[in-house]
């Protein structure tokens, strides 16, 4: 694919018809002032040196050098390279359990922060291997596709949250089945999938699905997170701990028992996550002795600059243009390559033109090159973590060109990972609409989709996603987050139509009750009225209160009947 970085510059390509209509208007004038000096045959005869069409010649090898020159500063660039990479590695899925026990605080800081402090120290140590990554609790869910991009891999554990869950609870088993349908289907390579949970189970199938990894030549391992003793769950801003049915509050303790079996029908290992990096050298340990195999892996370079063409194209005219004089030369007389020539002087004029506007284009290139530098040095810090600064070199290399998207696209990286999503989004907006390149618009229309998920703006990021599959309808990672954004939009439907129809009935209720309130008020002015009352009428008042409070409860009861797609018992 062919494409010009900065198309601005092509608009100079109006002064090539420009210099040839001066040219034209110039040589013109040239032969009418011939004709008022004398007979043009007697002139010709007066200057058999002269040449007609070296002139001429000269001048269209300045504007094709000249045209050059307006190209390269353009910047051509050919792409997208792809390549073929040879790695050896082993494939790896984490399963990480972000159930609401999770967020208990027996590991500092927190179970499922220490977690994610462990699966990034994890990747780290990669070099050729895979990874993804899978998050469970009452469901499970693809949060990354197995792949060799390390960056992402980081960047989407840093926005792993209980609350994107729709379903509480634990179900291991669910996970492990996913984690065996996400490898590759590359055979004799080593594929472990490390489960990290704190092993409160409240499904069935566990062991059977871990021990049908192993049959499969998966070997499964498990992270304990917690302790022994417990921990009260907090509920995140109100101060207050977790409590079940009966009002009593939650203590989540690790359930060593159910890991280390679920380790062994693995065929793995149990590692006991504590305020230490002991589990994280004992892991790498074990990883360290599967098998590793040769693998290939696409890789998308950037666009290859081809100025360098172009460029030597220009120097060739212009030594060309050098080389041929205005006369003939007296060595070569004998040599005809050219018949006659006017008058030079406004050709000379016109190659002083040439050569002032192209250097006083040189510094645009500069100019040009000066952004480039600042989104390397910005990449720079960005991989070094060093966000902030790299957010830095980023505005300076939008502030010296305005119409460069890769700097706008990684400005909104940077703002993306230290949690600017608003001023992300933006950066991201300005970068779609000047990329010409469709995967480069594809990841801004992306990563538009994750922070609109992330803050649960689900319809905008159902929209973004489907700008993305438009321009790249075979990844995977944008379809799933696709599914994933409709089904939690519908279920955000449902819960406020439920909050709705509660509050709705809530109001019926109490308007029923002010009626009860109003007709006692009435029985007993009645009763003031008449101090005396028949067995019959009391035992009427009597039945009418009992069915009144049995159909109160009957509506009660309805009210906190949730819909649920399955019946959960603990949420935690």
């Amino acid at each position: 694919m062919f494409r010009f970085e900065d198309p601005i510059y092509l608009w100079l390509l109006v002064l090539i018809p420009v210099f040839a209509l001066v040219r034209f208007i110039t040589f013109r004038n040239q032969k009418k002032k011939l004709r008022m000096f004398g007979d043009p045959r007697l002139l010709k005869d007066l200057m058999p040196d002269v040449s007609r069409f070296r002139p001429m010649v000269k001048f269209w090898l300045l504007q094709a050098a000249l045209a050059l020159l307006i190209v390269m500063l353009a910047r051509p660039q050919m792409g997208t390279k792809i390549s073929q990479e040879k790695r050896t590695g082993i494939e790896t899925i984490i399963a990480l359990d972000i159930s609401n026990s999770m967020r208990a605080e027996d590991i500092v800081p927190s179970r499922l922060d220490r977690s994610k402090m462990m699966v990034e120290n994890l990747v780290d140590h990669f070099t050729n291997d895979k990874i993804g990554l899978i998050v469970f609790a009452g469901d499970a869910f693809v949060q990354l596709p197995i792949t060799s991009d390390y960056v992402s891999a980081k960047m989407f554990l840093s926005s792993i949250d209980p609350s994107m869950m729709a379903t509480q609870g634990t179900d291991i088993a669910a996970a492990i089945d996913m984690a065996m349908n996400s490898f590759t289907q590359e055979e004799g390579i080593g594929k472990a999938i490390i489960v990290i949970t704190d092993g409160e189970n409240h499904e069935s199938g566990a062991l059977e699905a871990a021990e049908a990894a192993r049959k499969k030549g998966m070997r499964v391992y498990v992270l304990g997170v917690g302790s022994a003793q417990g921990a009260p769950i907090p509920v995140p801003g109100t101060g207050d701990y977790m409590k079940d049915n009966t009002g009593s509050t939650v203590m989540s303790a690790l359930n060593e028992d159910m890991c280390r079996q679920l380790a062994q029908a693995g065929g793995g290992a149990y590692i006991h996550v504590e305020n230490n990096s002991a589990a994280q050298q004992q892991l790498d340990n074990e990883l360290d002795k599967l098998s590793k195999k040769e693998t290939s892996t696409t890789v998308y370079s950037d666009f290859d600059e081809q100025f360098q063409a172009f460029g030597i194209l220009a120097l060739l005219l212009l030594i060309l243009e050098i080389c041929i004089f205005d006369r003939r030369n007296p060595l070569l007389k004998n040599l005809s390559l050219f018949k006659r020539k006017s008058s030079t002087t406004s050709m000379r004029m016109l190659l002083y033109i040439t050569f002032a506007l192209t250097s006083s284009v040189l510094p645009l290139t500069s100019f040009a090159q000066t952004d480039r530098q600042y989104v390397r040095q910005g990449n720079k810090l960005f991989e070094a973590g060093d966000y902030a600064n790299a957010e830095v070199s980023y505005r300076k290399a939008v502030e010296k060109n305005p119409r460069n998207p890769q700097a706008a696209y990684n400005l909104g990286n940077a703002l993306m990972a230290q949690k600017k999503d608003s001023a992300a989004v933006q950066q991201f907006q300005s970068a779609a609409r000047m990329e010409t390149n469709p995967l480069r618009k594809y990841q801004s229309f992306h990563n538009i989709g994750v922070i609109c998920q992330t803050h649960k703006m689900y319809g905008d990021a159902i929209e973004a996603y489907k700008s993305a599959l438009r321009l790249n309808p075979d990844d995977d990672e944008t379809r799933y987050n696709l599914v994933l954004c409709k089904h939690l939009q519908k279920k955000q439907d449902q819960n406020k139509q439920n909050q709705q129809n509660q509050d709705q009935q809530k109001k019926q209720d109490e308007k029923k009750d002010d009626q009860k309130q109003d007709q006692n008020k009435d029985e007993q002015k009645q009763k003031q009225q008449k101090p005396q009352m028949s067995k019959d009428n009391a035992e009427q008042l009597l039945n009418a209160a009992m069915q009144q409070e049995k159909q109160t409860q009957d509506r009660l009861k309805k009210a906190q009947q949730q819909p649920q797609r399955r019946n959960i018992q603990k949420n935690w």
